[in-house]
């Protein structure tokens, strides 16, 4: 029988620190498949999202089928399959922020930067995202910019503070 805290063989790049940090949880973890959640959201955590390499890589440490673990990803809503983006806008589309203007802010968004809703632009510093309530319907229309809430958001202001975040270096 095989030792349960035998590492996993990976295909990642081993200097890479987000694989050291997935590494050091399965470790911790004593490769047990009951922690393929946990280790999920480290890898989140650790990528922004979770590449079809780095679940491979878990499945293989953590001994099951890639399907479980793809299973996993797929069933669960915090789990992301594509970059959000460096940066992330979330714009609240529930019933406040929706008739103080978050429909408008959302055209200028698509106007002003390409992207839908659900978009990330081709250089992946900035995705654009939308909730049905953030829970925050006394700052309509609000916006999370990178896990900030802005509320009372004017389309120029906000346009203003994604240009300054992409640019910035």
């Amino acid at each position: 029988m095989a030792a349960t805290t035998t590492p996993p063989h990976a295909e990642l790049s081993k200097t890479d620190p987000r694989v050291k940090l997935l590494a050091a949880k399965m470790k911790k973890e004593q490769y047990k498949p009951d922690a393929l959640i946990e280790i999920l959201h480290a890898a989140q955590n650790a990528f922004g999202y979770l590449p079809m390499d780095v679940l491979a890589y878990i499945a293989k440490g953590l001994r099951l089928p890639p399907s479980r673990v793809f299973s996993t990803v797929t069933f669960y809503h915090f789990f992301s399959l594509k970059s959000k983006g460096e940066h992330t806008c979330l714009v609240c589309t529930g019933t406040a922020c929706y008739v103080k203007g978050a429909q408008a802010l959302l055209n200028r968004l698509e106007k002003e930067f390409q992207l839908k809703p659900g978009g990330v632009t081709p250089d992946n510093k900035l995705g654009i995202q939308v909730a049905r309530c953030i829970g925050a319907c006394g700052l309509a229309p609000a916006v999370v910019v990178d896990d900030e809430v802005l509320g009372k958001e004017t389309e120029d202001h906000l346009c203003d503070i994604l240009h300054a975040k992409i640019n910035a270096l």
